[in-house]
């Protein structure tokens, strides 16, 4: 089913024109789970939406959303977006040096937060001359700030539908802006980038509507919100009816997917990787598991091409395989799962043909914040592993003479807050914005993304290396959580390994090494010698001046709140090379000398 929608309000619109329906799911501090209907969202965001309008919030305000995924992030979202103010999303994991800084950059009039953890964070961002109101979602007392609950406590009188605040909805035009969504940061200061309300709207109106999505179906949004890729997901899904159950953090999944069984699944490639370490970890403890498991991928091997159509393989062999060990699998998923997406960052051939080989198809799909988020994705029908999909119907793609994919099209966003300078060079001189991605597109339409075109690695000697692909080929095993491709101006690359410690760890107990201090841990002879050997089997698979020359264990897991990858998982190769600059040192200190062979 695709949709004609104008603007974001048009969505909720068709959310909260649901009746008693089940719309969305609350998790509560119990554990329990409590089902929004459609008519107690249209009544939380008419509450809500009457006091921002009393606390004079019109349009263009800005409103600030600090808080992991629960019903009240929606709920603020939509009345905001009511009224005609501005979303301003910020990641929960932000310092409060950073939450100051988008704070007083978006000029925000309100600030709705989740916990006291982000209340505190608040109370030490500095000085914010434009903030007026905050709002606190957890119970408790918290000096000069409401609390969400008290704003809520005359929604049950607002469930009917409201003729005035429906055609304030009505008065949103695609070309207002919607949000402002500020990007990670990897690359320098945090840029505002604008997206209107057409933006998002055209967005959700063509990037869903081959999956098959209907009320049948729901999902667990625990992405975080403040990034693009869940919350236009999050849109799409509850235009199609489908169910939310909102998690909090990410620690609580597992437990989570086993009670609310999700029929869609959707995440960035480093979940996946990290459910295939857990099964490759919990069968490299057992001689016997393991062996079950290696004949069961190389079963599943046999049958990929027709997982990779949507077909169920008949083969006895497959059957029992799928007993044994794919439905337990599944089983991590919640045992429901039919759809399962992947995005924010590639996924890698090995993981995505690895899942394959246990019956599990995964449409990987492919955009930025600065698009909407959605430029291409892979289909049911349209599904070719290794790729990104085809673009959508309403993006139009070409190539760079360097090989960087640009685009156009209503999706592409209104340029950065504030920042003209930086707007202007995102877009080429003709008006077609310029990814940042290397990529290719077959003879078929499906699209291919190889790099970011400034991750890109240039020996001394003139040769382009392109670090993810090799990156996601030592992820592929267990013992690798994250890996960094290093060698820019230098005669050969080399690479920074972070180990999986929950694997490693097992794995030294079997060899009798002691896992007590990781530092230890990772210099211990046996277990350099196990990441030397996977080093060495992935350069057998690459060109010479590709491969990895030397290579480093860290003694750290790299995370989100180290401060080593981005909120949405990705490297932060900055904040690396500069935490092991002494490692990369020693790489090239005899460089000079030293044979690219």
């Amino acid at each position: 089913m695709m949709f004609d929608l104008a603007t974001v309000n048009d969505a909720f619109g068709m959310v909260s024109g649901r009746g008693d329906r089940t719309v969305m799911m609350a998790q509560g501090a119990d554990g329990t789970w409590t089902p929004i209907s459609s008519s107690e969202l249209y009544g939380r965001v008419r509450a809500l939406a009457d006091v921002l309008r009393g606390w004079g919030v019109v349009k263009g305000d800005r409103v600030a959303i600090l808080s992991e995924n629960r019903w009240e992030w929606a709920v603020t979202d939509f009345a905001a977006l009511a009224v005609g103010g501005v979303d301003v999303p910020l990641y929960p994991t932000l310092t409060p040096e950073q939450i100051g800084y988008m704070l007083r950059d978006s000029g925000a009039k309100v600030a709705v937060l989740s916990s006291r953890e982000q209340y505190d964070k608040l109370s030490a961002a500095g000085d914010l001359p434009e903030l007026e109101h905050v709002v606190v979602m957890d119970a408790g007392e918290f000096a000069n700030a409401e609390s969400f609950s008290a704003l809520m406590e005359g929604a049950s009188t607002k469930k009917q539908k409201d003729a005035g605040f429906d055609a304030m909805l009505k008065g949103a035009r695609p070309e207002d802006l919607a949000t402002i969504i500020y990007t990670s940061g990897t690359t320098g200061e945090p840029k505002g980038v604008m997206l209107t309300h057409g933006n998002l709207a055209s967005n959700v109106n063509y990037s869903t509507g081959k999956m098959g999505f209907d009320a049948e179906d729901c999902c667990i949004s625990f992405l975080p919100l403040s990034h693009v890729t869940a919350r236009h997901t999050d849109y799409a899904l509850l235009c199609h009816g489908v169910k939310l159950a909102y998690c909090a953090k990410f620690d609580q999944l597992p437990v989570a997917m086993k009670v609310v069984r999700p029929t869609v699944f959707l995440a960035v490639p480093r979940v996946y990787e990290k459910i295939r370490h857990a099964v490759q970890g919990k069968s490299a403890a057992s001689p016997a598991k393991l062996k079950i498991l290696n004949w069961a991928l190389a079963v599943g091997k046999k049958h990929r091409a027709e997982i990779l159509v949507g077909k169920t393989p008949s083969a006895l062999s497959w059957k029992i395989a799928n007993k044994l060990v794919y439905s337990k699998i599944l089983e991590a998923f919640g045992g429901r799962a039919k759809v399962f997406i992947s995005g924010g960052a590639p996924l890698g051939m090995e993981s995505a043909g690895w899942f394959a080989d246990v019956g599990i198809r995964i449409f990987e799909g492919y955009g930025l914040t600065e698009t909407s988020p959605v430029i291409a994705v892979n289909y049911p029908e349209a599904h070719r592993i290794g790729t990104v999909g085809q673009a959508l119907k309403n993006v139009q793609c070409r190539f760079a003479e360097d090989g960087e994919l640009e685009v156009k099209g209503p999706s592409v966003f209104a340029g950065y807050w504030k920042k003209e300078k930086e707007t202007k060079e995102a877009f080429t001189e003709d008006g077609w914005f310029k990814t940042g991605d290397i990529g290719a597109m077959d003879q078929d339409g499906f699209l291919s993304i190889t790099d970011r075109k400034k991750e890109l690695l240039k020996t001394s000697g003139g040769k382009l290396i392109a670090p993810q692909p090799i990156e996601n080929k030592l992820k592929a095993n267990s013992l690798v959580a994250e890996a960094a491709l290093v060698g820019d101006k230098h005669k050969f690359a080399c690479v920074l390994i972070s180990p999986n410690f929950a694997v490693l760890e097992g794995w030294a107990k079997t060899q009798g090494i002691s896992t007590s201090d990781k530092a230890a841990l990772v210099k211990d002879a046996k277990v350099v010698r196990a990441y030397q050997e996977i080093v060495d089997k992935v350069n057998m698979s690459l060109a010479n001046f590709e491969s990895m020359k030397r290579m480093s264990v860290v003694p750290e897991e790299w995370s989100v709140d180290g401060g080593t990858l981005t909120p949405s998982l990705k490297l932060k190769r900055r904040v690396i090379e500069q935490k092991y600059a002494k490692q990369i040192g020693d790489f090239y200190a005899d460089e000079a000398t030293a044979s690219r062979g």
